[in-house]
């Protein structure tokens, strides 16, 4: 038997971010969730929107049923069809989805933009922004809003952020 390197290092395996790429870090992924958001349900609709081939389409919507991201349920008995419907949890993806949309955005001039987030009462463009829950200022302040090592840090994590002057581990 043949044992394969990890490209993860020790402290990425217990990192959220890591373990969320893992999930929804694949290109065909994140666009088969964007047509979710967007009200596809049916394998024919992910297929004709995103021109996949019906393998792929078939190993990410597994995956992403696995993944507890959408639930597979029959729509028609004779012959049986499945449609693919977020879950609470696929729902919960969808302000990353927005966020990845607006950075890419924001790197275009406004004529130059194929797709714009609009209040869908107003028909007004919005700027996304991700900001903390308490205070409602925006986290995209490297200076004012760093990592550290949480509760359940692993030593190999909180030597990671160790190196940071002034930042207590949570539950140090």
């Amino acid at each position: 038997m043949v044992t394969v390197a990890s490209r993860i290092r020790l402290e990425d395996r217990e990192c959220p971010l890591s373990t969320t790429v893992e999930h929804v870090g694949e290109w065909w992924t994140l666009l088969i969730l964007h047509d979710a958001f967007d009200g596809y349900t049916r394998f024919d609709q992910f297929q004709e929107s995103l021109d996949i081939s019906s393998s792929m389409l078939t190993t990410r919507l597994k995956t992403l049923v696995a993944d507890g991201l959408l639930e597979r349920r029959p729509y028609q008995t004779n012959p049986v069809r499945h449609e693919y419907v977020l879950t609470e949890l696929g729902n919960s993806l969808r302000p990353v989805i927005v966020a990845l949309a607006a950075w890419g955005n924001s790197r275009l001039a406004p004529a130059q933009r194929s797709m714009i987030l609009v209040d869908a009462h107003s028909g007004e463009e919005v700027e996304p922004v991700v900001v903390d829950a308490k205070t409602g200022r925006r986290l995209d302040d490297s200076d004012t809003y760093v990592f550290t090592a949480g509760p359940a840090a692993s030593d190999a994590m909180r030597n990671r952020y160790a190196t940071q002057p002034g930042i207590p581990a949570v539950g140090a």
